[in-house]
């Protein structure tokens, strides 16, 4: 089984990619909908976030809103929830890798955000960076509700640049154009993917 990690700078498109690709037929692990498992009430990191940050729980879950307000300006706090999260959310992807396994998946995404910032490629056999022209990428995540220019450049700040990410890459999705122009980058990568699979040693 190919284990492919995904990932992308904020608003380049990267969820769009992934719903893609399990449109495909590709299990994806989506990181971001586990984190927010996790943070609903009786989440296992809930519990650990409200013992540390009481402040940021409404009716025993986490409010993702006041928790990033808390951790924008403070690395220190921003270290503590990653020391909490992470750990679980890297539980969860190979629980899900080795049910992949068990299925007899040839291919398995692994959807995760902050890839390189982890440090987790050498978790993954494939790297696909979903990415777009900085101008595209500012306007998009702009019309997110309460971003803001300030906000956009610290988050931006603490990401791995996307120029550099594409080094790193064993492909690039380039989400400038159309839906169905992405669609046929995805499934080419798709085809590509398959084809290393079934040449490889079993």
């Amino acid at each position: 089984m190919i284990v492919v990690g995904l990932t992308g700078s904020i608003a380049m498109g990267k969820s769009t990619v992934a719903q893609m690709f399990a449109g495909l037929g590709i299990p994806v692990f989506d990181s971001d909908a586990e984190v927010h498992h996790q943070y609903a009430r009786g989440g296992e990191a809930a519990a650990q976030i409200a013992s540390r940050f009481p402040d940021v729980m409404v009716q025993g879950a986490v409010d993702r809103q006041a928790l990033s307000r808390i951790i924008l300006d403070n690395p220190a706090a921003l270290a503590i929830v990653e020391s909490i999260v992470h750990p679980i959310i890297r539980n969860r992807q190979i629980e899900f890798l080795d049910h992949c396994r068990r299925q007899n998946k040839p291919l398995a995404i692994l959807d995760i955000p902050l890839l390189f910032e982890t440090h987790r490629q050498q978790d993954v056999d494939r790297i696909v960076v979903v990415s777009a022209p900085v101008e595209l990428q500012r306007q998009r995540a702009l019309q997110r509700p309460g971003m803001t220019e300030s906000k956009l450049e610290k988050i931006l700040a603490r990401q791995t640049p996307d120029a550099e990410k594409r080094t790193h890459a064993d492909f690039v999705v380039d989400t400038s154009q159309d839906l169905d122009d992405t669609v046929a980058q995805v499934a080419a990568i798709v085809a590509n993917l398959r084809r290393q699979q079934s040449a490889s040693p079993q």
